[in-house]
């Protein structure tokens, strides 16, 4: 794979695959280059090309975030006790992103990262289903009952359905 072609897929995914990163840890920047890295070192480049990143990205993310819980364990007992430095807001007249970004984040995993493919990352369900070893019908079913659970939680209305 040339420069060109992996700048092109670092602008074109870059940032989806980011956001999906942050799903599971806290230097998702660092898995997504992790990812492109191998990407660029592999022989031969894989058939499927985007659904092989995103389970490239989603398996360096987990694999990170085990090492960070594992990092953590006994800086958690200091950090909880320290001061903070700023109070937690809460508009309650309207949507934001915390309250969405919290909603997003009790969303089952498997439900969660289906959204984050399609929404922010533009991939249909039947690269998604590859992402995730599912069947695109499986995954379209998760994403519909996600968006279900995400108005409930966020009070938004539903939209009328079209005859």
């Amino acid at each position: 794979m040339g420069p060109e072609q992996l700048a092109e897929l670092v602008d074109r995914y870059g940032a989806a695959l980011v956001l999906y990163a942050r799903q599971w840890c806290d230097s998702p920047e660092d898995v997504v280059q992790s990812a492109m890295l191998k990407l660029v070192r592999v022989t031969v480049p894989p058939d499927n090309l985007v659904p092989w990143l995103y389970r490239v990205v989603r398996n360096g993310a987990i694999d990170a975030s085990r090492a960070a819980r594992r990092r953590h364990k006994y800086e958690a007992a200091a950090a909880e006790n320290a001061p903070k430095w700023f109070s937690p807001s809460y508009d309650p007249t309207g949507l934001d992103a915390r309250s969405a970004g919290l909603a997003l984040a009790d969303l089952p995993p498997e439900t969660r990262e289906i959204i984050v493919m399609h929404l922010w990352g533009g991939l249909t369900f039947e690269q998604i289903a590859q992402a995730v070893g599912s069947s695109a019908a499986t995954c379209y079913r998760r994403y519909a009952a996600g968006l279900d659970t995400l108005r409930h939680k966020l009070g938004a209305d539903i939209p009328a359905k079209t005859k």
